[in-house]
């Protein structure tokens, strides 16, 4: 790996110039590698890939414009995932998350991703292939939530994969194909690739202290992609340490570098802090909030030792990792 990923030259970063402005956090263009390009330009491939290296070096998160993810999908897939969160408890019980799968319910409070808080005020419905059975999907409940979610995920997968490759050009990675083939069987096999609908209810009277929708945390894997409704609420730690809003912007997906990334590339890439606090307003602790993430990881026998050979950190397999995150988030006492 290059230390100096700015050798083609630094690229000019298009900020958000009006009441969307999400301050910190570029927005990037991605058409030239959009999923419905056809012919690929390469000439094109290296300013953008330069792009996404310098803000994932120094801010951890962008937005991506022109993506090719059809907002009608990710609109389709928000409103079904509301019609399982408005079912009755006890029948999203029957498709709760298995101690030993990822795919499922998971009910209110049940994560707890910053181990000094309560559990989180949210819920979610985890969707990973490999684990998701027939007896986990609510099929007779909410009949297109299956098709319409896992062609989401196919979708998120291909935009991962461009992500992932882009990265690898904007470091000088030698081996591309080799990182890309440690993605290879994301939603087809031993791979941790997960992707969650998740809902913050409006908040209710009473909150335990400390309490809020989604604590401090970076996220574990390789990237993530984020999908948000028009409910502002996410918080990004900037580079002073201080936490400012990340508000939804349409059409765009928002991407941030994971632990397991920042790792594999020697701190080269940062994974950034980010939450979700409750609202301030009353009318905001009445609305509810929604987004979809989909978070890419390598396959689980993937080795992940330092890509410029610092071996500033010791090799972990990726499973190996992802299990160590998931026993301290799920457990809540």
């Amino acid at each position: 790996m290059d230390p100096n990923p700015q050798e083609h030259g630094p690229i000019p970063i298009n900020w958000a110039d009006d009441a969307e402005d999400p301050g910190h956090i570029p927005i990037l263009d991605f058409s030239p590698y959009s999923l419905l390009k056809g012919a690929v330009d390469e000439d094109q491939l290296q300013p953008l890939a330069t792009q996404l290296v310098q803000a994932f070096s120094t801010v951890g998160f962008v937005y991506l414009r022109n993506h090719g993810i059809p907002a009608a999908l990710v609109s389709r897939t928000f409103e079904l995932a509301d019609k399982f969160f408005a079912l009755p408890e006890e029948v999203k019980t029957k498709f709760s998350r298995p101690a030993d799968k990822s795919h499922g319910w998971v009910c209110l409070e049940r994560e707890r991703v910053t181990m000094e808080r309560p559990g989180d005020l949210k819920e979610a419905f985890n969707v990973r292939p490999p684990h998701a059975t027939e007896k986990l999907w609510p099929n007779e409940e909410v009949p297109e939530f299956q098709q319409a979610s896992l062609q989401l995920y196919d979708k998120c997968r291909q935009l991962s994969l461009r992500i992932i490759e882009l990265m690898a050009r904007g470091l000088n990675i030698q081996d591309k194909a080799g990182l890309l083939s440690m993605h290879s069987m994301i939603g087809t096999g031993p791979n941790g690739s997960l992707m969650r609908t998740l809902r913050y209810p409006p908040v209710p009277e009473q909150v335990k202290e400390g309490q809020i929708r989604c604590g401090e945390h970076t996220d574990y894997g390789s990237i993530t992609l984020l999908f948000q409704d028009n409910v502002a609420g996410l918080e990004v730690q900037n580079c002073d340490g201080e936490y400012v809003p990340a508000p939804p912007i349409p059409n765009t997906v928002v991407v941030n570098i994971g632990d397991l990334m920042q790792r594999w590339t020697s701190d080269k890439l940062k994974s950034t802090s980010h939450r979700v606090l409750l609202p301030e307003t009353e009318e905001g602790r009445k609305t509810a909030r929604r987004s979809i993430a989909f978070f890419a990881h390598p396959n689980m026998d993937a080795v992940i030792t330092c890509l410029d050979g610092s071996n500033k950190y010791p090799p972990i397999t990726a499973g190996e990792y992802l299990k160590q995150r998931l026993t301290a988030t799920y457990d809540v006492s």
